[in-house]
């Protein structure tokens, strides 16, 4: 049976959910719940994706995940595929770590009532899990809820603004931030299973949204697809965005440096370097890619050149690294 779509557009908003393997844990401690969450920050830093609000589980993690420039796909590749070889690396296994696709369902962006239903329901895990005994929502350590209500110090790569905007409070209020609090923390205690109904009310099979935002995806289904039904789909307009930027971050790079034909350089040239950890550092594009735009022969020179870049502490490894970080502003 062929896959369901994915459905990518610019300023989407999605619940993504992913199980582990076999239903297995994908997180066998606290550090892996940190390498987690580390790996998700370098997602939102090299595909510009946004996180409302998450909860790791013990063997699932669900999101609200927004995709400013239109690239799910780039973005949770990355995600899956970079936890996966470090999680494999850690405990010396191998093999798969997730189960299959992620799901990502598309959720109307511009009714908050849909993004705040689905945000609540992340939240409340926790709870229907019957994880929190006698504690309290807020003492869930791997969620976005602590830190949204004020009781941890909120991740630059969580969007807290526009979560606590849709319920017309001001993350900048401590009050309004402990109204947050209270609020999901009395849903907790007094039905958490009521979220759950709430979700699937809403739900139209593949996305939450009014009947217009399905006719608005139907509508990008077909432009994408020529008509086509239940393809997987991300478009070559879409799919290129990734690589777009990486051109962008070469050409400015390159001009920063004053060079004009990086192919030219040893491969083990520090400036080929610098340029290689720019876009890797910014985007998702594959090895290959840089590899043969910068003249870096087979892709393990790549890795190599990345490497060493990156553990370097030399002043002139320093000086490079907060020129390519300016650059590319």
């Amino acid at each position: 049976m062929p896959r369901k779509a994915r459905l990518e557009y610019e300023g989407a908003i999605y619940h993504v959910m992913s199980r582990g393997d076999r239903r297995e844990a994908i997180y066998l401690d606290d550090k892996d719940r940190e390498r987690f969450l580390e790996t998700l920050e370098e997602m939102c830093q090299k595909t510009g994706a946004v996180i409302y609000s998450y909860v790791l589980m013990g063997n699932h993690y669900h999101l609200l995940l927004g995709t400013p420039l239109g690239n799910l796909v780039a973005a949770m590749t990355w995600l899956q595929s970079t936890y996966t070889a470090r999680f494999n690396a850690r405990h010396r296994q191998c093999g798969h770590v997730f189960a299959g696709r992620y799901k990502a369902i598309p959720v109307q962006e511009d009714i908050p009532e849909y993004a705040l239903v689905v945000s609540d329901y992340i939240h409340l895990n926790p709870a229907r899990a019957k994880m929190l005994g006698e504690g309290a929502l807020r003492e869930y350590r791997w969620s976005s809820f602590p830190a949204l209500s004020g009781f941890r110090c909120l991740p630059e790569w969580v969007d807290g603004k526009s979560l606590l905007g849709w319920h017309r409070w001001d993350i900048g209020n401590r009050k309004e931030r402990r109204a947050y609090w209270r609020y999901l923390e009395n849903r907790a205690k007094e039905c958490p299973e009521g979220d759950v109904e709430e979700l699937k009310e809403l739900r139209r099979g593949w996305f939450l949204g009014e009947e217009s935002f399905r006719e608005m995806l139907q509508e990008i289904v077909e432009k994408t697809t020529g008509g086509k039904k239940r393809q997987s789909f991300s478009g070559e307009e879409l799919g290129g965005k990734d690589e777009a930027e990486a051109e962008r971050l070469l050409a400015r790079g390159m001009e920063t440096l004053e060079l004009e034909d990086v192919q030219k350089l040893a491969k083990n040239d520090i400036r080929k370097q610098a340029l290689t950890w720019l876009i890797k550092s910014r985007t998702v594009v594959g090895h290959e890619w840089v590899a043969e735009k910068l003249g870096m022969g087979h892709r393990s020179n790549m890795t190599r050149a990345l490497a060493v870049f990156q553990r370097s502490e030399t002043k002139a490894a320093r000086t490079l690294k907060r020129k390519m970080i300016k650059c590319a502003d």
